[in-house]
């Protein structure tokens, strides 16, 4: 089997309100679909979160032209020789072997995000070729895992028991874990909406906070002895972007409440050191976002070997096969709970991932097991 082609498809929706985090203002849900064909008539699908997507689209159909003819299967092999061009090599600029001089730094983001795209397409492949579903291919045995919802986004107008209403509302349509976007205001209002969740929500349902990188680490300290008696389950992505493992372990030495961390770094190579320090409990590395599914699955081998529980950023459609895959290691897999926030992601597909009383299923149908809607998907095609 050989690869003939690769093509992306990038979608967008703009938001029906205008939505934000601590970090950003989000005014788009977007998605960019890889698909890898083949001579034998197998075609397997990747799934891309990142931006700007026409860069992310340019760098896939360059390393379309480096993979043409390569085995889908060897999705090693294609892997690291796409990661490979983004380091020096003997006569490297001089374009050796055939290849590109090595990629440019600044663009890594983009690069990453690109090899992860066709990586995700071809284990797909190698699923549908196999007519296996992944997580079966990987020795799992369920295509359902233990879910939690993510809502309160900042919109205009809204007060903390508003905020405390839409998580409630999740509570209700079966979840038994939450979590709020949260440190966007000032600390007193922040602990004001997290007091009104805990209320709405009650004692036994988890309760997570994504702090989307907003503190400092002596800010993180105070803000976490404020939230102390709310019964936090996590403080996800606590501390500016630049600070490093030495410094999320001065919070976790300050707090009772775990740290979670990972959507945002670019390899293993820079989750590791989270994961060896002690510093974080928990790991959430995004396959879409970055690297791929093969790279996630090398993050979730050395957060089991140090007893970090995995807990992969949303995009339930993959990351269910991975936590199915390392099941006793694995805590959560995420679903957006507010429909304005994914408006891409709750209609891209006619066949695909369903929350039922608080997990996510996939189908239970080779490779990653979904259909995309593709009359839906020419009608958000990006312009």
């Amino acid at each position: 089997m050989k690869i003939t082609d690769i093509n992306v498809y990038p979608l967008s929706a703009e938001t029906p309100e205008r939505l934000w985090t601590a970090h950003e203002v989000l005014h788009a849900s977007s998605l960019i679909i890889v698909e890898v064909k083949t001579d034998e008539g197998v075609t397997g699908y990747g799934m891309i979160h990142g931006e700007p997507q026409k860069a992310i689209c340019d760098w896939v159909k360059r390393f379309a032209d480096i993979v043409r003819g390569m085995d889908p299967l060897g999705h090693a092999d294609i892997w690291e020789k796409l990661f490979l061009l983004t380091c020096p090599r003997p006569d490297g600029l001089n374009g050796s072997g055939g290849l590109p001089p090595p990629l440019p730094r600044g663009a890594r983001p983009q690069i990453m995000a690109a090899i992860g795209g066709i990586d995700i397409a071809l284990w797909d492949l190698k699923g549908k070729a196999a007519k296996l579903p992944v997580y079966k291919l990987l020795g799992g045995t369920r295509n359902s895992f233990f879910t939690y919802a993510t809502g309160g986004y900042y919109h205009e107008g809204a007060t903390p028991e508003a905020y405390a209403r839409e998580l409630a509302s999740f509570v209700e349509a079966g979840y038994r874990a939450v979590k709020l976007k949260c440190c966007g205001g000032t600390m007193a209002y922040e602990v004001e909406r997290i007091r009104a969740v805990r209320e709405a929500i009650g004692k036994d349902v988890l309760f997570m906070l994504d702090m989307n990188a907003a503190y400092t680490v002596d800010e993180c300290i105070r803000f976490a002895h404020l939230v102390e008696p709310y019964d936090i389950f996590w403080l996800e992505e606590p501390l500016h972007w630049y600070l490093q493992p030495a410094d999320f372990l001065r919070v976790a030495a300050a707090t009772h409440i775990p740290l979670a961390h990972g959507e945002r770094e670019l390899t293993r190579f820079t989750t590791r050191d989270f994961i060896a320090s002690g510093a974080i409990r928990f790991v959430q590395f995004d396959s879409t976002r970055y690297a791929g599914f093969s790279e996630g699955l090398r993050v979730a081998h050395l957060a089991e070997q140090h007893g970090v529980r995995i807990a992969p950023h949303c995009v339930p459609e993959i990351h269910t096969h991975l936590c199915s895959a390392f099941a006793s290691a694995s805590f959560a897999v995420e679903t957006i709970g507010n429909d304005r926030r994914d408006i891409i992601g709750k209609g891209i597909y006619a066949r695909g991932p369903v929350v039922r009383d608080g997990e996510v299923h996939v189908p239970d149908a080779p490779g990653f097991g979904f259909e995309i809607d593709w009359d839906f998907a020419r009608r958000y095609a990006a312009k």
